[in-house]
């Protein structure tokens, strides 16, 4: 079982934000000796899951296969992926499907923007919850009281000079989210990063994922993002809902 941690580990060391790591920072980033972190990445390079250019380690394409079984079995992302293509196609930008795990949000599906210099950001890439919009539009779909749980868990770190840190800020802004039914994160992951994302809802009411839209901060202003932009995410979760309806045999 150790060993399995281990290794588990090793996958995780590399992130969106680390996607190539040496060997020194890949002991560090797990707490692991070099000597074992390299027998264990010397193993990943012969099973084809890690790639090695003399110096630095990333991950291949062939660890995909272990999300497989998940995404598969899971209708939604595969009901939202036409929706996310056509919304991408209309706004010219990236956007996403995420659902929420723990303290962060996963992307599960994503339609990049047809643009040359648009946000990419793959699916599988994990960011705290509490920096994206993915994230206040999956948070503000939860009980209040489960809310006060998931709040209790963790701590609202920090990534930029514009996360949102302090408990009752988070709260009230969660609070708006509700409220009017979709959220906004600018320059909370990212400087000059700008998201938008709405909740969608399964046949029971529940919040199963968030959509979303990210953008430029300094490609839109605040009236073009709520009178464009904000009304073709919603009709896109509305469309997106309406087919997952139909899949799951209500209506």
């Amino acid at each position: 079982m150790r060993s399995v941690e281990r290794t588990v580990a090793v996958l995780r060391a590399f992130t969106a934000r680390h996607p190539t790591r040496t060997l020194t920072e890949v002991a560090t980033a797990c707490g692991l000796d070099r000597a074992g972190t390299r027998r264990i990445l010397l193993a990943l390079v012969e099973l084809g899951y890690v790639r090695h250019d003399g110096r630095e380690y990333s991950l291949t394409p062939q660890v995909l296969e272990f999300g497989h079984a998940y995404l598969s079995g899971r209708s939604l992302p595969q009901i939202a992926q036409p929706h996310l293509d056509r919304l991408s196609d209309t706004v010219r930008e990236m956007t996403a499907l995420g659902v929420l795990e723990g303290p962060d949000v996963r992307y599960v599906a994503q339609a990049p923007g047809p643009k040359l210099l648009s946000v990419t950001i793959p699916v599988g890439t994990r960011f705290p919850a509490h920096t994206v919009s993915l994230g206040k539009a999956l948070l503000a779909g939860i009980p209040p009281e489960d809310l006060e749980i998931w709040l209790g868990a963790g701590t609202l770190d920090p990534v930029t000079p514009h996360t949102l840190t302090g408990r009752r800020e988070f709260l009230a802004e969660i609070a708006t989210v509700r409220r009017r039914g979709f959220a906004v994160s600018e320059g909370e992951l990212e400087e000059g990063l700008l998201g938008v994302a709405a909740p969608v809802r399964d046949r029971d009411g529940a919040v199963a994922a968030a959509a979303n839209i990210a953008l430029d901060a300094r490609g839109r202003s605040a009236d073009e993002l709520h009178r464009d932009v904000i009304p073709l995410l919603l009709t896109t979760v509305s469309r997106i809902e309406a087919d997952l309806r139909l899949r799951t045999g209500d209506g």
